[in-house]
């Protein structure tokens, strides 16, 4: 029984340059078009459906949403002169419509409705008063939060690069690290936190321990791989070329091992943001964590939903940044499997 050979990459490329009929080009369109559409009836719900008993509403939601929306509707129509933002824009449609449905059925249940009543489930108009109302305390509690967040991120990555490399480089150390490694990396480090908070001199020593131990595994595991799986010969050609023990570390080892060590630091900053939050919820008197705390306890779950919205906000930053940084340091790669 004879069996269809997958398309390869090449094949498929060609498939993607071929004239599509009017009918795919018109489909094109409309989807490009929904969030638009989508954010209309959105715009229709709010303004014309009768809200829940005493719940009541301010201009901040839709002028928010209206931003976006007219970013949107200047997109599209410049979709009609450039095929670059017409293709970048059909590829995002999508999940801006889902965003557009999602924020309509949260608002028909909470703000139109009630199913979901207050003050556990608070409409998007009030989570966003709440931004602004307590903006310079949220603005405070981001700036604690990344100087924790950064200061564990940096140490965890220092002593997991060299951990790495040595463990990869000398059989010695490796016979005496990998022990360890092995019994202290699956133990998440949130685990340690009532002996750091009995031990540590300052509940932010103790956060910086916990988030710098969490990316300290990830960044040591992806530095030992990249640097052991290097290929011999360009060891072999650097010796020939009269290149001595630290040199063939720093001039061959670790340009080789870079990819790897990316994908390790990637990691940590993910356990790092889990970690964080973590810390911060059980003591430390500054930051996002604690700030949810803090209002939950007060049951202002608008302000706690609000703080969570600024966390995925400020995180996916950070990693935007990182993203750009590592494309930065591995443009070598481009044009390659990665």
């Amino acid at each position: 029984m004879s069996t269809t050979p997958p398309l390869t990459s090449d094949q498929l490329a060609e498939l993607e340059k071929r004239p599509k009929t009017e009918w795919q080009r018109t489909l094109d369109y409309i989807i490009s078009g929904a969030p638009v559409a989508v954010a209309v009836i959105l715009f229709l719900q709010y303004y014309f459906l009768p809200n829940y008993k005493f719940n009541t509403t301010t201009a901040v939601y839709p002028l928010f949403v209206g931003f976006f929306v007219l970013l949107l509707l200047g997109r599209f129509i410049g979709s009609f002169f450039s095929q670059k933002v017409h293709e970048s824009l059909r590829a995002q449609a999508p999940f801006y419509s889902a965003v557009f449905i999602l924020l309509i059925i949260f608002d028909y249940l909470t703000l139109k409705t009630g199913k979901l009543p207050l003050p556990y489930f608070p409409w998007p108009d009030k989570i966003l008063n709440a931004i602004i109302e307590d903006r310079v305390l949220l603005l405070d509690c981001i700036r604690n939060s990344l100087i924790l967040l950064f200061t564990g991120y940096f140490f965890g990555g220092i002593v997991g690069l060299i951990t790495g490399v040595t463990a990869g480089w000398s059989k010695k150390v490796h016979y005496w690290v990998m022990p360890i490694i092995k019994i202290l990396g699956p133990i998440p480090s949130t685990t340690w936190l009532p002996i750091v908070l009995i031990i540590a001199s300052s509940l932010f020593k103790g956060s910086v321990f916990l988030i710098a131990l969490g990316v300290w595994y990830p960044v040591t595991i992806a530095t030992l791989t990249g640097v052991v799986n290097v290929r011999k010969s360009y060891f072999e050609v650097a010796r020939t070329l009269g290149a001595r023990q630290r040199r063939l570390v720093f001039k061959v080892a670790l340009p080789a091992a870079m990819p790897n060590i990316f994908q390790g630091l990637t990691q940590g900053m993910s356990v790092a943001c889990t970690t964080l939050m973590v810390a911060e919820m059980m003591g430390v008197e500054s930051g996002l964590g604690w700030y949810i705390n803090w209002q939950k306890g007060w049951a202002e779950f608008g302000k706690m939903y609000a703080a969570v919205i600024v966390i995925c906000l400020t995180f996916t930053v950070v990693n935007i940044v990182l993203t750009q940084v590592k494309k930065r340091v591995l443009r070598w790669q481009e044009g390659t499997i990665q």
